[in-house]
């Protein structure tokens, strides 16, 4: 039986635009964006970002430096906030539907303090952060660790206190879905920004 659900946020909570994300960096300088930007997985300073290795603040230092000029803190939120197309409401209703079920619902994400400064107070656009629909967060900058590692997926199973076997996970990246698979998870893999709701109230209704 299915108690703990966890979710992706970029692609599945939120819808993802990943050509915007490009085009705002491209805005403030970074000309080869499309080289540096992943959907799934960031690498080098993007990365170290959402890893937790270095501060936003070193981030904003950095990619100055790769841009040549002093870019201000706002401009490299206003870039990555180019990945957040819009919140579907659907989603946000599924999400509280379940936690009035009696699901364990969580979030697990390869973020950053940017993308979660904003997530982090009005995410529904009616004044709610995103804690406000889950029981949990697990972000990659916090954890120190990116999906697809095996071992944030430990720490989100010993923090909600499940096993894998009652635990579904839901992602639109397949090397994460392959990862949570190996350990015994339940999986969901919905296409970048597809109504997964319904999908989820069969797989859930069969699981009782």
């Amino acid at each position: 039986m299915i108690k703990n659900i966890a979710f992706d946020l970029g692609g599945v909570v939120v819808a993802l635009n990943y050509e915007q994300a490009v085009k705002r960096f491209e805005d403030i300088g970074l000309k080869d964006a499309r080289r540096h930007l992943n959907s799934f997985k960031q690498t080098g300073i993007f990365g170290d970002l959402e890893t937790g290795l270095i501060t936003p603040e070193v981030f904003r230092q950095q990619l100055s430096q790769m841009v040549g000029r002093n870019l201000t803190m706002q401009e490299c939120a206003t870039a990555w906030m180019g990945y957040m197309d819009h919140v579907p409401r659907r989603n946000l209703e599924m999400l509280l539907k379940l936690k009035a079920k009696g699901y364990k619902v969580c979030l697990l994400s390869n973020t950053n303090p940017f993308i979660m400064q904003w997530a982090g107070k009005d995410f529904d656009g009616e004044g709610h952060p995103i804690s406000y629909f889950f029981d949990a967060l697990y972000l990659s900058y916090e954890c120190k660790v990116m999906k697809p590692s095996e071992v944030i997926f430990q720490m989100m199973l010993q923090g909600q206190n499940s096993l894998p076997q009652e635990t579904l996970f839901i992602d639109d990246g397949q090397r994460n879905i392959e990862t949570a698979a190996a350990m015994g998870m339940h999986t969901l893999c919905p296409q970048n920004n597809e109504d997964w709701t319904v999908e989820l109230d069969s797989r859930l209704a069969v699981s009782g």
